[in-house]
């Protein structure tokens, strides 16, 4: 094993999962050894004025490789993930080929390796994402995967749902579901409302998403598996899953920033950059959004980082790919728009960016609390910094972002991956 230099975080405000303190982190071989005043190091950091915190985890990142290089690999999904105060993500499954075997989950595991972020895959939860066979999920299981979804789609056949929950149930894995009925979205573009009908563009009814989070709510409640719902867009959505944790429910959930930031009325001009899947809903529903992650019934903020290639999003809107990108734009939206907005705290953001999506993921290297012994995942956030978001997409291959011109505040200065450095005053390291 390499080894890095002992560093020192000095001046920050510490926040975890138990609270907040000021002091000092001393990091060597890759793991905290002290935490107090008056520490030294070979490295300092200065953290004056800024928040320290265990890394950010993203619970949904579209990383494209295998087979779509040309929009994003892993090694520069993991700068963007580093830059944006990230020390682990999750890679969803559909790639082409889909992450559905053994083979597959090896080589994107084997790139992780070799990026400057802890990147943990997905596997499918069937075969090719086609929902019509269950995927191998033990042999998956057996290289680490703990998570199963065929995101981009949900799983449309009830008995197959049932089966891979109870599949799923007996190996202590978790499934996350995209929760989209086809028969009611199957050609449309947007939101199904106000703006839909002004623009004359086929809209997706809520309750395309809310039947299949009503489904699986039923189906883990018969099965008793763990069940985790991606990129919830709606009010009913989320009054759904908090009646089922209400009720004592296993069920977590998580909201994408573009579904608290951005709404169907920025769809106005045909522009695909705000295609998304599912689709930017109305007002009403954002503040329901905002509010569940306020309350908790939202576990977690996930990016649904998606990169696309700029003549794809240059096709006519109903006919574009959906998806933006957000690695690099989620903490300071969520600081932006929560915290400056009156619902959240700091350390609530941090939570629902951090230690709460670690724990759904069952990443126990990240999200842990800032003691000694603990692996050395850490970022440290100029929360005061205010910043303009531009059209270059930062460290990702592609340029989908929907924020160009929007003031955010929060930065991230320093990214620390298992005890390296690997961002330094928001530059990557390697």
């Amino acid at each position: 094993m390499i080894r890095h230099p002992d560093t020192v975080i000095k001046g920050g405000r510490l926040i975890d999962a138990s609270g907040e303190q000021s002091g000092d982190i001393l990091i060597s071989d890759g793991h905290i050894v002290a935490v107090g005043q008056d520490l030294q190091g070979e490295i300092l950091i200065d953290a004056g004025g800024c928040i320290v915190s265990p890394g950010l985890v993203d619970l949904h990142a579209h990383l494209r490789q295998p087979g779509k290089e040309e929009t994003e690999t892993i090694a520069s999904g993991a700068r963007a993930a580093v830059l944006g105060g990230y020390t682990a993500v999750l890679a969803m499954p559909n790639t082409t080929p889909t992450i559905d075997c053994a083979a597959v989950v090896r080589e994107v595991l084997e790139l992780g390796r070799a990026s400057v972020c802890d990147v943990h895959t997905t596997g499918a939860i069937t075969v090719g994402r086609a929902g019509e066979q269950l995927a191998p999920m033990a042999e998956m299981a057996a290289l680490g995967v703990k998570v199963f979804t065929d995101d981009g789609t949900g799983v449309q056949d009830d008995r197959l749902m049932r089966r891979a929950m109870e599949y799923a149930s007996g190996l202590g894995l978790t499934l996350a579901q995209h929760c989209e009925v086809n028969s009611l979205s199957e050609g449309t573009c947007m939101h199904e409302g106000e703006w839909s009908a002004r623009l004359g563009l086929p809209g997706q009814p809520s309750e395309s998403e809310e039947l299949m989070v009503m489904r699986d709510i039923a189906l883990a409640r018969l099965t008793g598996a763990k069940i985790h719902f991606q990129h919830m867009s709606t009010a009913g959505s989320a009054a759904l899953i908090a009646a089922a944790k209400a009720k004592g429910m296993s069920v977590t959930a998580e909201a994408a920033p573009h579904h608290f930031t951005l709404t169907d009325a920025c769809c106005e001009q045909y522009d695909a950059t705000f295609k998304v899947h599912p689709p930017l809903r109305s007002q009403s529903d954002l503040e329901a959004i905002k509010n569940a992650l306020a309350a908790g019934s939202l576990d977690a903020i996930a990016t649904d980082h998606a990169p696309h290639a700029a003549e794809d999003k240059e096709l006519p809107f109903d006919q574009a790919p959906p998806g933006m990108l957000g690695l690099e734009y989620a903490l300071a939206l969520a600081f932006s728009e929560l915290v400056d907005g009156g619902e959240m705290t700091e350390a609530e953001v941090l939570a629902a960016m951090s230690w709460r999506p670690a724990a759904i993921a069952g990443m126990d290297n990240h999200g842990q609390r800032l003691v000694v012994g603990v692996p050395a995942n850490l970022c440290v956030i100029d929360p005061s910094q205010r910043w303009v978001i531009d059209a270059t997409g930062g460290a990702s291959l592609s340029r989908n972002v929907p924020y160009v011109g929007k003031e955010v505040r929060g930065k991230v200065r320093h990214t620390i991956v298992f005890g390296e450095v690997v961002v330094r005053d928001g530059e990557v390291q390697r």
